[in-house]
């Protein structure tokens, strides 16, 4: 087995950090076609030695694991960076630098006249650099700065427009929403750090089984499902979980390029990632697990259903995310990490796919991002439609293309699974694959079919009253120039074959086989997909003949007819279902609650942590207190303070008398 350079996985994450440095600081120096040139470079000598890495692990068997710089030592805890690059994080590294390669050469035609242009590329090269440190970490410290760090980057990229108010409202409430989340997750990395001694992963699961017999203390629960919970939740916030979904469709104020970069392909698959990589904890709770596959499946179909009534084409891609994250999180579930891991990989492109190819619609239809104000795009935009089609067919489970065989892994996991929670997961993702299906092909159809609907606007666009750049609305939608299609076509490569080439090393072979343990005795899920599995062609040809293959053709069917047919089966549905309808436009009226019941009630606490806290005790009684009691003291001790000598001579002799007396009457 060989061993890979330190100083070429040095340089992975270092050239996008030198981009954004240069770009962020000398930006307005160097002017615009320098600093994306720069900083596109940094993530292109990323993506080589990524891929490099990749096929020195894949066909080498090489692997590292290091430390690069020790930072401190506290007793025997030390806080290091390093390195461990096995098949998982080799994947991780090609996937979060192509997508991020294809995202910088797209910018340069969605951005173009953005006066931010510089610092836009400058944070999407940082979130590089802090999403590579998150996964090509070896110790919990390190993977806790990467975790950090591209939620701090998501605060900026998604307020970017800072003088738009829904983006300065959605960056917060993202910031705020992941900030719950990671309070669970340090909370599981600092149980960890108090039983085992250690950040870094090979000492932490040297020891895992050592937490099995443990409580936490004063309680009758397993420590080690509560650490595995506590991790949990802080992938639940950073991979937009229920109920910690909440930020991520309204980070779509964000512009587009970053919707595909953190929103499709990197910073919400974190959670998924860290999962994968702590699954020797994770094997260790069936407990833990219950949780994941219900949280899981809750998300996967709710978020899907809001999927169906949405009308901004950004945010059916974004609901569609939640709905896809809801999908790995079930695989989780089922201890079939090796299936979260490739559907996190096929979802990357074909997601960002998607989201790029929202975002040309919305160049061609001058940033209305209304889609009932579509139609007939096709022919005046082929590249995106053909590439969008393919993003769609990918991302229903077609046959053949990358989506499908992820996907269908995870039905067929869900199927052998003996957990208790199996069952609703198993009604969860089938019903999820026609709800896919329909909302993805509603989209599809009336953005690239049907009648041209913009030459006048049926409905006022929810972008276009805060236009950002300016354009006029008048125009006829045209095809985006070639930075913004050419990352659409390379993109929808992968999105077609990846799976169909990956399936067999990532599920069956040895490549994911030294980072994630499954206990295949408790959690048989792997063991049957294998038994099942003969080989990618024959999987995809049986999948004509599987009941997720006729659900995903009548939600297609079922959408040609409502929007392209008979769109007055829709507005009966809207007239009938309305109670529904509100509920869904209101999204389960959880930020209602979040809103009106938690935040009230922290702002209630809040004050009275104030008023009855800071102000009556610590101002009121122990300043003010102390200072009036010093004062009482002192106007006692001035009436002693005269001035006359027979007044301290007074004084001092009834002194003398006290403590002659206290003498005589302590003696024993």
């Amino acid at each position: 087995m060989s061993e890979l350079s330190l100083n070429s996985l040095l340089a992975v994450p270092l050239a996008p950090l030198v981009g954004s440095i240069v770009a962020g600081l000398f930006g307005g120096y160097i002017g615009r076609r320098p600093a994306h040139l720069i900083t596109i470079l940094g993530v292109l000598v990323s993506f080589i030695i990524s891929a490099m890495t990749l096929k020195a692990v894949a066909v080498d068997g090489a692997s590292f694991n290091a430390t690069v710089y020790e930072w401190m030592t506290l007793g025997s805890l030390k806080m290091e960076v390093g390195f461990m690059v096995d098949g998982l994080t080799a994947m991780m590294m090609c996937v979060v630098t192509f997508v991020s390669l294809m995202v910088h050469i797209y910018t340069i035609g969605y951005m173009e006249e953005d006066p931010g242009y510089q610092r836009f590329f400058s944070y999407i090269s940082l979130f590089t650099f802090s999403m590579l440190m998150l996964v090509m970490s070896n110790n919990l410290l390190q993977l806790f700065f990467g975790w950090e760090a591209v939620g701090l980057v998501s605060y900026l990229l998604i307020g970017f427009w800072f003088k738009k108010p829904t983006a300065i409202f959605a960056n917060m409430k993202a910031f705020l929403v992941n900030r719950v989340g990671d309070f669970g997750f340090i909370l599981g990395i600092g149980l960890l750090l108090a039983y085992t001694g250690t950040l870094n992963y090979t000492e932490l699961f040297a020891k895992a089984n050592d937490l099995t017999a443990l409580s936490l203390p004063k309680t009758d629960w397993s420590l080690i499902t509560v650490i595995c919970i506590c991790l949990f939740i802080g992938a639940m916030g950073k991979s937009a979980q229920f109920p910690l979904h909440v930020w991520l469709p309204d980070s779509m104020e964000g512009p587009t390029p970053i919707s595909a970069l953190i929103h499709a392909a990197t910073m919400v698959t974190a959670g998924i990632f860290m999962v994968s990589r702590m699954s020797p904890l994770f094997e260790l709770s069936d407990a833990a697990l219950n949780f994941i596959l219900v949280i899981g499946s809750i998300t996967a179909l709710f978020m899907g259903f809001l999927g169906i009534i949405q009308n901004d084409i950004k945010r059916v891609v974004a609901y569609s995310t939640l709905s896809q994250l809801g999908y790995m999180t079930v695989a989780l579930g089922l201890s079939a990490y090796n299936v979260a891991v490739f559907h996190l990989m096929t979802h990357a492109f074909f997601k960002a796919l998607l989201f790029l190819g929202a975002g040309s619609v919305i160049i061609g239809m001058h940033h209305d991002q209304d889609i009932r104000n579509m139609g007939g795009l096709w022919k005046r935009m082929p590249i995106t439609w053909i590439t969008s089609l393919l993003g769609s067919l990918a991302l229903i489970g077609t046959p053949f293309f990358a989506g499908f065989y992820s996907k269908d892994s995870i039905l067929i996991a869900v199927e052998h699974s003996h957990l208790p929670a199996a069952g609703f997961a198993q009604f969860a993702v089938m019903t999820g694959v026609f709800v896919t299906a329909f909302y993805s092909f509603r989209m599809y159809f009336l953005v690239f079919h049907g009648k041209e609907r913009f030459h006048h606007k049926p409905f006022p666009g929810e972008h276009d009253h805060h236009d950002d750049h300016g354009d006029d609305h008048h125009h006829e939608p045209h095809e985006s120039p070639w930075v913004v299609t050419a990352p659409l076509l390379l993109l929808a490569i992968p999105s077609v074959v990846i799976g169909f080439l990956t399936i067999e090393p990532m599920l069956f072979g040895d490549f994911l086989k030294s980072a994630i343990f499954v206990d295949a005795a408790k959690h048989p899920a792997m063991a049957e997909l294998a038994h099942h599995f003969h080989g990618a062609t024959a999987m995809a040809l049986h999948g004509f003949q599987t009941l997720p293959f006729f659900l995903a053709l009548g939600g297609v069917v079922t959408a040609y007819v409502f929007y392209l047919v008979a769109p007055q089966i829709p507005a009966f549905f809207a007239k009938v279902l309305r109670p529904l309808i509100v509920i869904g436009e209101n999204k389960y009226f959880l930020d209602w609650f979040n809103e009106n019941v938690l935040a009230a009630g922290a702002r209630l606490l809040g004050r009275g942590f104030w008023k009855i806290g800071d102000v009556a005790l610590i101002d009121g009684l122990v300043v003010n207190g102390s200072a009036k009691l010093v004062g009482m003291i002192g106007s006692v001790v001035r009436l002693f303070q005269t001035g006359y000598l027979y007044h301290y001579a007074l004084v001092m002799i009834l002194g003398v008398f006290a403590l002659m007396t206290w003498f005589v009457f302590m003696q024993p």
